[in-house]
């Protein structure tokens, strides 16, 4: 006998626990410049934030990844800033430069961001692209919604653009920690009901990307990263109890180890920087991993391309995995490789 309840999508069933023959498969920036398609699709935007913010096209680029190559999972096209302009932030693209956003560098600052309800007014075309793929997407495609993390959030709040080394965002940290920690605490609540919105809208699993988390140590790691992670996590379940989670605290090398438990994470993302041995080792008999192939492979390609992905696999089998790269897709892959991933995967 069967469970009526249990889940027939491959991702949701890795997310339970399950351990498959055939990991579940999609791509962190699967929806990018790399594809011809997406690229048609930008320019017919115009700029970023304007194909973010219509459905439409935004739902448009999150299908043709889908359409190309039978991923497992859809996740949400939109960007991790949005919550920033969303509390009042200004955010704008420089081309060839990526974001820049007005800066937030006191307490004064923190204060006169708009509190975290209020956030759905812009980011409502965000729900409206959720709704279009919940229509859209193939049965059996698992619609996964985002959010950035508030530690890397707030170092985009702090320094207005992307740094090396998150050096603004620590240097406030040392001048006022306490000023800090009330922009990590807007940032939290707001990202609850960001992503309790995109559930409500329709996706079935959401991922918190910390892409930054890396830079944060003892502490610091446990206030900025870890915390506000199990926080938001329990909010979350408290809203919606059956949600899986996906958290990503990229490059936490060792502090990967029991960051599931401590969380209540459901599953754990992995970087590149860390083996898959070794993860499957430390970290993934807490439950999920997802991971974790370079992304110089979607570039490079051939039998290396293949023999990474197939001993990926391997190195994960006797445990819930799902097959992913440990950071995006860049711009310069080759379409044809992401294929021949696929069939590594699943051939």
């Amino acid at each position: 006998m069967t469970d009526a309840s249990a889940p027939t999508k491959t991702i949701l069933r890795a997310l339970k626990g399950e351990t498959q023959a055939v990991p579940p498969v999609w791509m962190m920036r699967q929806a990018g410049r790399y594809l011809p398609e997406y690229r048609a699709t930008r320019a017919q935007a115009g700029d970023f934030l304007s194909l973010c913010y219509n459905p439409d096209l935004a739902a448009e680029v999150t299908l043709q990844p889908i359409r190309r190559y039978g991923f497992d999972a859809a996740i949400l096209f939109a960007d991790i800033l949005l919550i920033g302009q969303a509390l009042g932030a200004k955010l704008w693209f420089a081309e060839g430069e990526g974001p820049r956003m007005e800066t937030v560098t006191d307490a004064a600052g923190v204060a006169a961001l708009r509190p975290a309800g209020e956030v759905h007014e812009t980011l409502a075309p965000i729900y409206e692209t959720l709704k279009i793929l919940t229509r859209e997407l193939p049965r059996e495609t698992t619609l996964i919604g985002f959010a950035g993390a508030p530690w890397t959030v707030a170092t985009y709040m702090v320094a207005g653009r992307g740094t090396k080394d998150q050096g603004p965002a620590h240097a406030f940290i040392a001048r006022d920690r306490e000023g800090f920690a009330a922009l990590i605490s807007v940032l939290e609540a707001a990202t609850v009901e960001y992503l309790s919105a995109q559930v409500e809208a329709g996706a079935e699993v959401v991922k918190l990307f910390d892409s930054w988390a890396g830079s944060l140590k003892g502490q610091d790691f446990d206030d900025f990263a870890l915390k506000p992670t199990a926080r938001i996590i329990a909010a979350l379940k408290a809203r919606h109890p059956d949600l899986p989670i996906i958290a990503f605290p990229r490059e936490a090398g060792e502090r990967y180890i029991g960051f599931a438990k401590a969380t209540g994470a459901d599953c754990v993302a992995l970087d590149n920087s860390v083996s898959a041995d070794w993860a499957a080792e430390h970290v993934q008999k807490d439950g999920c991993v997802q991971g974790n192939l370079a992304p110089h492979h979607m570039v490079e390609g051939g039998e290396a391309l293949t023999a990474e992905t197939k001993r990926i696999v391997r190195a994960f089998s006797n445990g819930p995995h799902i097959f992913n790269l440990g950071h995006g897709i860049t711009p310069d892959a080759n379409p044809d490789n992401v294929q021949r991933m696929i069939d590594a995967i699943r051939g």
